[in-house]
């Protein structure tokens, strides 16, 4: 059952850890909140969120950083 959890996470993990914004900053600051929210509730799930979040938080930013809005676009920020 762990397992199957913990697939669930990563595959929703990865679909939402994409990034919004045009440029590079804004899609690694958006990656980087949405990453930190998925890896804490994921890490809460195995007593741990607070390494969740920095481990999605990281992995968030580095997907907002190395994608572009042609290959994925949320809309514009919210702080836009």
């Amino acid at each position: 059952m762990r397992r199957i959890t913990l697939a669930a996470i990563f595959l929703a993990s990865l679909l939402a850890l994409t990034a919004c914004g045009h440029s590079t900053g804004d899609r690694a600051l958006s990656g980087a909140g949405i990453g930190a929210g998925v890896g804490a509730v994921g890490g809460l799930m195995f007593g741990a969120p607070l390494e969740g979040a920095l481990i999605g938080g990281a992995v968030g930013a580095g997907t907002g950083a190395i994608t572009n809005s042609h290959q994925v676009n949320l809309g514009r920020p919210v702080w836009r």
